[in-house]
Formats: structure tokens, sequence, C-alpha cells
């Protein structure tokens, strides 16, 4: 590898004739098809680089520049730069890229082939002079190490032996404590894979149920004119908005997706955990709040730093295992860490008057499948979990604690303004948009109640509407007739959403899909040119309306 010679001509059949000048005069060369592929090239190991000038003419250099300002002391590569003919000066361009490239050699064309292959063997004469230097320079430094070690002091040498016993006995304790602990983790990892992947499953059809109920509640509510009949329909609709929320909640223990930045009210956030943390922390925690003024609003996942702050909470029941008091506390951040970009922060924090960490384990939190709790008791990645929220939200986690007095772990999110507010005449005004656009809808779902409402929903926005039970069924309306937008459930036996929506774009490469999905994961909107728009179940109709008119405002 060290002997071989890089060609970079990417002009007609330059390279060609090149490589067969070379290889008549007995030197073996590979060719390269740009500078990237050139640099690459170079740390795997060559003698010299032929480069034709027109080759870096408006090419990135910028891998090449690196590779040559990182060269080891010992190295200075050799290049044959061959140049066009030129009168008078060379242009400041062509100067610079002499410059970059440091030992260079120019050959100016046409050129003989006894020139080339004179420089190719001086080149190449250099570089292996380069070799010889930097294994003297590896054997002075061998050497120099070696006699470091002998000037030693003897004593110490004599200490250390002695102790390598004693040393060796505590790394096969601490291995063994270690592999221990790394089983438990692994088996706890295991657990909360398993009920991730049955939570997805059975997740679909709780959501699908949710769907048509909630839906049907919605439609009650619009149609009917009786206040006995409408305050019961609340009090119902109500209730299947908190199963749906926790649904959602518990999918975010086990979902792994990218996250759903938007715009999020803190204080809103922690009002809204009321229910979920009373019921987890217990009667025997003192819960407070201490809510900004200022409501402040972040770039957040709602349900990631739901999941967030539910851990922390755990997390601080657990270090009060007599009781104590947990603080939750919202606060615009004025001093914010180092490691935050300039700008302006948002911070929640979680405050316990538990046992504390212990500073040995301050830097350890944050790792992965770390925990301070006994074996058995937690899996290490509640706080990994928090510190990656934080992180892909464009924020930060910091925790500080003193033993035996408490622990605050703060989560630091971009602010942001709050969103404008919309009208309760929002529907009416969707209703009539979508009815003047005359708009076409196909609704895929195997679930008949499902289907049932999003097609009475549509019908209520002004929509003509098709439907289909199955993919099958859907891909072969497909080929009859094109709709304006396509409906799509995600998980559907025999053809799942995606593949209805890969058929779909075989045939009509532009149409809509909106993608509905009861599932955690984000495979539903994996794909975002076949499918832009994913509907989350339960949904309302007035986020069906809104989604339909994000399209159509994308078509206009």
């Amino acid at each position: 590898m060290e002997e071989r010679i890089l060609l970079l001509a990417l002009r007609g059949r330059d390279a060609a004739v090149i490589e067969t000048l070379l290889s008549k005069q007995g030197y073996g060369s590979s060719v390269c098809p740009s500078t990237g592929f050139l640099a690459e090239q170079l740390a795997g190991g060559a003698a010299t680089a032929i480069i034709t000038e027109e080759s870096l003419a408006g090419a990135d250099r910028h891998d090449l520049d690196a590779w040559v300002a990182q060269q080891p002391p010992w190295s200075d590569f050799p290049f044959i730069l061959l140049a066009t003919r030129r009168s008078g000066h060379r242009p400041r361009e062509a100067m610079r890229v002499l410059e970059r490239l440091g030992n260079v050699v120019v050959l100016e064309r046409p050129i003989h082939s006894e020139t080339l292959g004179s420089a190719v063997h001086s080149a190449m004469r250099v570089r292996r002079r380069q070799y010889e230097a930097r294994e003297r320079l590896g054997a002075l430094q061998t050497a120099e190490e070696r006699l470091t070690h002998l000037n030693a002091n003897l004593e110490m040498r004599i200490a250390e032996r002695t102790s390598e016993l004693s040393r060796a006995n505590n790394m096969l304790m601490e291995e063994v404590a270690e592999r221990e602990r790394a089983q438990t983790a692994l088996v706890q990892s295991q657990k909360m894979e398993a009920v991730g992947q049955l939570t997805g499953g059975i997740a679909h059809d709780f959501n699908n149920l949710l769907t048509v109920i909630s839906g049907n509640l919605e439609l009650i509510e619009r149609r009917s004119q009786d206040d006995r009949v409408l305050k019961h329909t609340r009090f119902a609709a109500e209730a299947t908005d908190r199963a749906a929320k926790l649904t959602h909640q518990l999918l975010a223990f086990s979902r792994t997706q990218q996250l759903a930045l938007a715009p999020l009210n803190l204080n809103a956030l922690v009002n809204g955990m009321d229910d979920l943390l009373a019921r987890t922390i217990g009667p025997r925690i003192d819960q407070r709040r201490m809510l900004a003024p200022s409501q402040p609003w972040v770039i957040a996942d709602a349900h990631q730093l739901e999941l967030a702050v539910l851990n922390l909470a755990i997390n601080a029941r657990d270090a009060m295992p007599d009781g104590g008091v947990l603080t939750i506390e919202t606060d615009v951040g004025e001093h914010r860490p180092d490691e935050l970009k300039e700008g302006s922060y948002g911070l929640i924090r979680v405050h316990d008057n538990g046992t504390g960490i212990p500073q040995s384990q301050i830097s350890k939190v944050f790792d992965p499948f770390y925990t301070t709790k006994p074996l058995g008791q937690g899996t290490g990645l509640g706080l990994s979990q928090v510190f990656g929220i934080a992180r892909q939200s464009g924020g930060f986690a910091q925790i500080d604690s003193i033993e035996h007095e408490g622990t605050t772990v703060s989560i630091w999110l971009p602010l942001t303004i709050a969103p404008a507010h919309e009208d309760g005449s929002t529907t009416k005004i969707l209703a009539l948009s979508l009815a003047d656009k005359n708009l076409s809808v196909l609704v895929v779902d195997d679930d008949e109640g499902v289907r049932r409402f999003v097609v009475e929903s549509l019908e209520v926005l002004g929509c003509h509407v098709r439907q289909a039970a199955s993919g099958k069924e859907a891909v072969a309306q497909l080929a009859t007739e094109i709709p304006g937008v396509m409906i799509v459930d995600f998980a559907m036996p025999g053809m799942s959403g995606l593949e209805v929506a890969e058929n779909a774009h075989r045939i009509a490469p532009h149409l809509p899909i909106i993608m509905a999905t009861g599932y955690a994961e984000e495979r539903a909107s994996a794909d975002k040119s076949l499918v832009r728009h994913v509907l989350r179940k339960p949904f309302k109709v007035d986020e069906l309306a809104s989604v339909l008119r994000t399209i159509l405002t994308e078509v206009v």
C-alpha cells in the first residue's frame, strides 16, 4: 500500500493514459474518482500522487487539505501536479492550491513519458526516505521509553510487583460484581423490551376502541340539541380523553421514536400530570408546585417530557422511603449551563429532600444502566433517558445532590413564543373550505367501527368519501379511480398501511396519504416521501380537518 501511486485525473482519458505510461515503466497505480476518495486512499498509504490541475478546479478539497495538514512530523507527502502550460504568472487560486498541497512538483503539459517517470522515481525516493525517518524516529522513541523505564525508581518497581497479586484480586472481584450488575441490567432491559412489544400490540386495538368511542361521542355532541344528552356526552368524552392520555403515558415507557418537538407550556404540562403523579407517588409524599408566573413556553415533545418528569418523581419517591417533600418547579433559566448554546431557556426542576447521592457517583448517574438502587429495583435507564430527551430537544439535564439532604434535577429546554389561539369557529370554517374544494377521500381501515367514524366525520366536513376494508381492496380501487386524499390505517392484516402507501405511490406518485396509527413507534411515518401526515389514535374531527386543511394548503 505504501509503494503505490495514486492518480486523480477526471477529464477524458487522462487517467487511463497516465496509468498505461506508468505501467510500462513498471509502476503500479490506482485511479481515484474524486478528491474525497483520494484523501481516503492517502490515509491507507501511498508513495506519491499524480494530480491533473483541472481535477482540483472547483472540487471540494476539504478532506484532501485536512489530510495534508494532519500529516505526522516525519511525513511530507510528495505530490506531482500536471498543469496546463500558461503564459505569465499563475492565477492566485492556482497558487493557493500549490501552497495547500505543500511538497508538490509542477510539470507543465504536454510532458514526455520519461520526464513523468523521472518525477515519479524522485518522489518515491523521497517518500522512502520519509519511511526510513519514521522507522528511526519510532526506534528512538522506543529506546527512550525503555531507558526511562529502566531508570525508574527500583523501590517503586518492587512495591508494584508485590502489590500485583492484590490488584489482580481486586480487579477480579470488581469484574464479578460488574458481571452480576450487567446480567441484572440485561434481564431488566429484556423485560422492558418484552413489555414494550406486548404494549405496542395491545395499544393498536385499544386505541382503535378509543377512536370509535371518542369519535362517536363527538359526532353525537355535534348533532344533538338535548342538554341532558350533551352533558352525559361530555362526561364520557372527558373519560375517554383521560384514557387516551394514560395510554400515551404508558406507551412512553416502551416506545423508541424521534421526538415530536412542538411548542409546550411547562405550567400546563405540570398541572396536567397531577392525577398521574398522585397515583404514582402515593399519599406519604407531600407534593408541591412552584410554577413560573411568566407561563414559559418551550420546544419539547409533550409525551417524552411527561415521561422524564414521571421518572424523576419516581426516583424522588424511592429516595424518600419514610416520606418527604417533592417539589416540581418551572422557571425561566437565567444562568444557563456551559454545555448549552447561547439563547433563552425555560426549565423544569424536580427536587426532593431524600437520601441524596454521594458526590463520587454524581458523574455516573446519567450513564445507561448505572443505578444507585439495589439490584433488581432499577434498570439504570431512567436518568439516561431524561438526559437523552433533554439533549434531543436542544436542551440539557443537570443534577445537584447533597448526601442525606436531597437531590435536584433540572431540565433546560429552548424557550419559544406561545402559539396563536384559534377560536371556536375553526371547525365550521374548515368544513366550509373542504366542501368548497369538493375533496374526495379514500378511507382504508380493517376496523369497521373506526372506518365508519372516519367516513361520517369526513361527510360532516363536506368531503366525498369512498372506503375499503383491506389494503388489497384499496389498491384495487386506486387502479380505477384516484382520490384527492387517502387515509390508511397503519396496522392491518394481510397488507399493512405502509405497503398500501407504497402501492399507492407507484399508481399515483403525488397522492397525499394520511397514516392513522395507534402504535407508539415512528415506523408509521418513517418514509417521509410516502407518508407526510400522521394521525395519532384516538383523534378528533378537528384534528382530521386540520390535517386535511394542511394538505389542501400544500397542494395550493
